[in-house]
């Protein structure tokens, strides 16, 4: 596969994964009600990293001191992402927890910038800004500033430091390992909360069937694809892709419980879809220009 094929394919990978969590979102809330946040999120990250060595056993034998370091500290932008995402979640509700989280779209670009010196270009912010905007109709009821949105905002900066730090390390280094180094870094961290909350496993097998899931499509297959795509597309492009996992959150909600779709939800999405689709194709028109002669 050349390069520029693979530019063209990594964004609509990416979209696949956003819908992954997307439906994630739908399905953890009932055993979420029945195991404590980091006990499931230990026993899904865990699990990943199981289903990923069991398939590529050889896989141990390629982890690099430069793959154990980089994929440490990938895992625990990743693995902090969650944690302080699920502390701010004790204190403030859904709704504030998805627009604040989903701040990472905006977070992405402005690390690239400050630690990378990358230079962002205005049609990108512009991008940036409309889906920051769709994220607020889709997510917003109500606004206040207090330790529960201060938690999640930073568990938005991990994921936006998680984000750049995959476009800056992850290219020619081994997707897998990259992956499972990563993976293991968050059951460390998790696993190490969870025991210390008293770990508790999935209650019955609907809860086992969504860990599994949860676990090896949206964990262990989502972020090697994450991985693999971010050596070919920029980290703001990646960024603003996987906002439309909110998109797909209200989608399958919508589908598949008794949740209503307001029009100011409506509204959000299109947003979103209308950023993710202007970038890609602004960026596929800076592959044709390069590579089209």
């Amino acid at each position: 596969m050349s390069h520029a094929l693979k530019i063209r394919v990594a964004p609509w990978a990416l979209l696949i994964v956003a819908a992954a969590w997307g439906l994630a979102f739908v399905v953890m809330k009932d055993p979420i009600e029945k195991q404590n946040v980091n006990s499931f999120l230990f026993t899904r990250f865990a699990l990943a990293v199981l289903v990923m060595i069991a398939i590529k056993p050889k896989v141990l034998t390629l982890i690099t001191r430069e793959i154990a370091l980089k994929g440490f500290l990938a895992g625990l932008f990743l693995g902090s992402g969650y944690i302080f995402q699920t502390l701010g979640l004790k204190v403030v509700g859904a709704a504030i927890t998805g627009f604040v989280t989903g701040l990472y779209v905006v977070a992405t670009p402005l690390i690239a910038w400050i630690v990378l010196r990358h230079r962002i270009n205005v049609f990108t912010w512009i991008c940036v800004a409309i889906a920051t905007g769709g994220l607020a109709l889709l997510s917003l009821n109500g606004w206040s500033v207090g330790t529960g949105e201060f938690l999640v905002l930073v568990s938005a900066i991990a994921f936006g430091a998680h984000i750049v730090a995959l476009g800056q390390w992850s290219n020619g280094l081994d997707t897998y390992a990259m992956t499972i180094v990563q993976l293991a870094t968050c059951a460390l961290l998790t696993g190490a909360i969870s025991v210390g909350q008293g770990y508790k496993a999935p209650v019955n097998t609907s809860g086992w069937l969504v860990v599994v899931y949860t676990a090896v499509a949206c964990t262990a297959v989502a972020f090697l694809v994450q991985t693999w795509s971010q050596a070919h597309i920029s980290p703001t492009i990646v960024a603003v892709i996987l906002t439309t996992e909110v998109v797909f959150s209200a989608l399958f909600a919508l589908i598949f419980t008794d949740e209503t779709l307001t029009i100011q939800k409506s509204l959000g999405g299109v947003l979103i879809i209308v950023a993710m689709i202007a970038i890609v194709i602004k960026g596929e028109e800076k592959v044709d220009s390069t590579h089209g002669n």
